[in-house]
C-alpha cells in the first residue's frame, strides 16, 4: 500500500522547474542562453502524507532548457528514489518580452528504488503577463504513473503577484491523479540570481495539509 502511495508522487515531483521550486504550476520562461540553475527543496504532500527531498539543476542548451531530477519519497516504513531527465522548449518570445507566451514540456522519471516501469510527464504551459506587477500561468497535460504506466490527465491555473523587486506573492490551484490540490506561498529573492520559496497546501476532498520549503539559484556556466 505505501509503494502505492509513492509511485503516483513520484511522477508528480519530475514537474516543470522554471517557474519556482515546488510550485506544481510552470511559467512558459526557459532560462536565457548560457545560465544555468539548481533548485534544492523538500515538503510534505498529499493524502498519505508524502515526504519529499528534491534536487533538480538544468541548464539552456541551444534552444531548450534541459535538466535532470533525484527525489527520495517517503512514508513510514517505506521509501523510494526517482530519477530522470527533463526538456522545455519555449516557441514563442520569452514571457518578459510578449504579454502571452507558450512552451512545450516533458520530463520521464523512474522508480530506481523499486524498477518498473517509466513515468513521466507532458505539459503545455502558457503565460499571461496581465500586468507589470502579475502574471498568470496555466497548465494542461497529462502524467503517467511510474511502474503502471497510467495515463491521467493534470491541469491548474496560478497567479503570480509582485509586491516589488524581493517578493512575491503566489497562488495556484491544480488537478492531478484524480485530485485537487489548492497552495499559496511566497518568493523572496535575496539576490537577482537566488530565491528562496514557502508554501503551504491542502490536497483533496479532506484538504489534507502540506507545506514546502527550497532554495533555487540562477548562474551562468
Amino acid at each position: 500500500m505505501a509503494r502505492l502511495l509513492l509511485l503516483p508522487l513520484l511522477s508528480l515531483l519530475a514537474m516543470p522547474g522554471h517557474a519556482g521550486g515546488h510550485f506544481d504550476i510552470d511559467d512558459a520562461g526557459t532560462l536565457d542562453p548560457g545560465q544555468c540553475q539548481y533548485e534544492v527543496w523538500g515538503g510534505r504532500f498529499g493524502t498519505a502524507p508524502v515526504t519529499d527531498y528534491h534536487l533538480g539543476p538544468a541548464c539552456r542548451v541551444g534552444p531548450v532548457e534541459l535538466g535532470f531530477n533525484i527525489d527520495r519519497a517517503s512514508v513510514p516504513g517505506q521509501y523510494a528514489y526517482g530519477v530522470g531527465p527533463q526538456l522545455k522548449w519555449t516557441f514563442t518570445e520569452q514571457p518578459d518580452k510578449t504579454d502571452l507566451s507558450a512552451a512545450l514540456f516533458f520530463s520521464a522519471v523512474w522508480d530506481a528504488t523499486h524498477g518498473g516501469r517509466a513515468g513521466g510527464q507532458f505539459v503545455v504551459p502558457v503565460t499571461w503577463h496581465a500586468l507589470d506587477s502579475l502574471w498568470i500561468n496555466a497548465n494542461l497535460g497529462y502524467d503517467w504513473t511510474p511502474g503502471s504506466g497510467e495515463r491521467t490527465g493534470r491541469g491548474g491555473l496560478q497567479g503570480a503577484w509582485a509586491l516589488n523587486d524581493k517578493l512575491w506573492l503566489v497562488a495556484e490551484r491544480f488537478r492531478a491523479f484524480d485530485t485537487w490540490t489548492t497552495r499559496a506561498g511566497l518568493r523572496f529573492n535575496l539576490t537577482p540570481t537566488i530565491s528562496v520559496d514557502m508554501s503551504a497546501a491542502r490536497t483533496g476532498p479532506d484538504r489534507v495539509r502540506g507545506y514546502a520549503i527550497g532554495l533555487n539559484q540562477v548562474f551562468s556556466r
